[in-house]
């Protein structure tokens, strides 16, 4: 875009800045009685409203003030998706501190890291993660005060932690006339640490104008379509990447909001979501396999439940059918990143798409969707050379955006643009309309022959096999080619599948010379802290695999 040489005539209109606080103020005035459900760790509902919320988010404020905490300090939390978690989530932003999200299930140590490098003053955190807390008080002593998300009778009986504050007895000798304070838009609001990265986690940094930006934009029709009509479970963790921004959206548009908390199997799902007539949800593959298999195994259907965003990593085709064919559920698959807050794209189908035949329709499902007004995309080669939107022509996703970071916190290691634009690692084709495929995660693409093979598009078809639980596909070192496709598998329980009956089912499905050059039956698959499967190990613990085993 050209840059113009004279400032243009000033509008005459408000300028509000754009505050979190205002999202749950909103949320109280006008849809106060609309209720927060959460689900506690011994299976008990605790139910209160959108007002409720925010009387509670300002007495958690105030206190937080009358501890001698300030603007700019960065308050971190080790919680799961309840009700107090979100108070944390419009009380610390909008004190105009910072809050910064740990993801409990990275190891100690990195936990620590990530509090030590946030330079975290204060720790919140549900009783689950005392450990990791106990940890952070012994390593980080800028960490000043330790405050656990409990009622008193909960406290624990001993501890490290010397001055262990209780929550619910902190807010309780706290004022709930607390203001918010008014502040430039530009304010940091939240710092979450990217996962899976070579490295310690880098730092991502959001502001308050970009996260209230990606709130207006995640709810739109062609979006995450949420209204005051929903009812809304973020499976996603709040301790990921701001849980895709559902608690903000949900607190936007008025929806009823139900928190899972730790309880993530599949038995437990459904109840919520069935007993409290969820109609939305988002989450990774990983959790959604487990609510499928409940309910297929007790011929279960659900009442309200019509549509699921999936992220983090591609759903499997026989998932996506199962669940809208078999049970009314549509699955959306959608892409992002941490880096942007995090969403890029969202695979709606759109009114030129109403009549085309149901397997182009499908093949556009399987897609990670069109990029979301707010979110630009590039397609370029490893030289730079921008590529073509033909479908065909895979290249490396570059992208930028209002709520797309331009630098790691305390620039580590350094910008993180490159000529102004994201680059996300992810390998893909872009169709003519610009709906991306992601082919492959750079580091995880297996070039053999001066080729590229998408252990993807290989993982996806194996797992359309009825005896296949889940699948991986990996590159392993050839001499010849310089790396070839080994397939990891799980089967399915009570199955014998063996790997001649699954290499047939394979034939024709994918390129000759995509056929893995073997396939090794595991009894587990390592997954991650956010859900995805963990190759890097994979490829470790495969690396001396010489030739098709017996």
């Amino acid at each position: 875009m050209a840059r113009v040489e004279h400032s243009p005539l000033a509008g005459q209109t408000m300028n509000s800045p754009l505050l979190i606080s205002s999202l749950i103020q909103n949320a109280d005035r006008y849809f106060g009685d609309v209720e927060i459900v959460s689900r506690r760790g011994d299976g008990t509902i605790h139910r209160y409203g959108y007002r409720d919320c925010h009387t509670r988010a300002r007495r958690l404020a105030a206190a937080l003030a009358k501890l001698g905490l300030e603007i700019g300090d960065r308050i971190a939390s080790l919680g799961w998706n309840n009700f107090r978690h979100l108070e944390a989530y419009f009380a610390v932003p909008g004190m105009g501190m910072v809050l910064n999200t740990i993801n409990p299930k990275l190891h100690r140590d990195q936990v620590a890291y990530i509090a030590g490098h946030a330079e975290a003053r204060c720790v919140l955190f549900d009783l689950s993660f005392l450990a990791q807390a106990e940890t952070i008080a012994a390593q980080c002593p800028q960490a000043l005060h330790f405050i656990a998300m409990c009622a008193p009778e909960e406290m624990p009986a001993t501890t490290s932690i010397a001055n262990l504050i209780c929550y619910e007895e902190l807010i309780a000798g706290a004022t709930d006339r607390f203001e918010w304070p008014v502040f430039d838009e530009t304010a940091a609001s939240a710092l979450c640490y990217t996962s899976g990265t070579t490295g310690p986690p880098k730092g991502v940094l959001y502001s308050h104008r970009a996260t209230m930006i990606h709130s207006y934009a995640e709810v739109m029709p062609d979006a995450f379509n949420i209204s005051s009509r929903d009812t809304i479970t973020p499976v996603v963790p709040m301790y990921h990447a701001n849980a895709w921004g559902l608690p903000y959206a949900a607190a936007l548009a008025g929806a009823k909001l139900v928190l899972p908390g730790p309880l993530m199997d599949g038995k437990s799902l459904y109840d919520l979501i069935e007993g409290e007539g969820v109609t939305f949800s988002a989450g990774v593959p990983t959790v959604w396999s487990g609510l499928l298999d409940h309910v297929a195994a007790n011929g279960l259907s659900f009442t309200h439940f019509k549509r699921m965003n999936i992220g983090g990593s591609a759903c499997p085709t026989a998932m996506m059918k199962t669940f809208r064919e078999q049970y009314g559920v549509d699955v959306i698959h959608a892409w992002g990143m941490t880096e942007m807050s995090p969403m890029g794209t969202i695979c709606s189908l759109q009114a030129r798409h109403a009549n085309l035949p149901e397997d182009e329709r499908q093949m556009l499902r399987e897609t990670q969707g069109h990029p979301v007004f707010g979110v630009d995309m590039r397609l370029l080669d490893d030289q730079g050379v921008e590529l073509p939107w033909d479908g065909k022509t895979t290249g490396n996703l570059y992208v930028k955006g209002a709520w797309v970071i331009d630098s790691y916190y305390k620039d580590v290691p350094g910008s993180a643009l490159r000529e102004g634009w994201l680059p996300t690692g992810d390998v893909v084709t872009i169709n003519p309309q610009g709906y991306i495929k992601i082919t492959d995660r750079s580091k995880d693409i297996i070039k053999s022959g001066g080729e590229w093979i998408s252990s993807i598009e290989v993982e996806n078809v194996s797992q359309l096999h009825p005896d296949v639980q889940q699948a991986a596909c990996i590159g392993i070192a050839d001499q010849k080619w310089g790396e070839r496709p080994l397939l990891v598998v799980i089967r399915r329980a009570g199955s014998n599948l063996e790997k001649a009956a699954l290499f047939d089912f394979l034939e024709g499905k994918i390129a000759k010379w995509w056929m893995p050059d073997d396939i090794v039956f595991v009894d587990s698959i390592e997954i991650g802290p956010t859900g995805k499967v963990l190759k890097n190990r994979l490829r470790e613990r495969f690396s001396g695999q010489d030739g098709p085993t017996s």
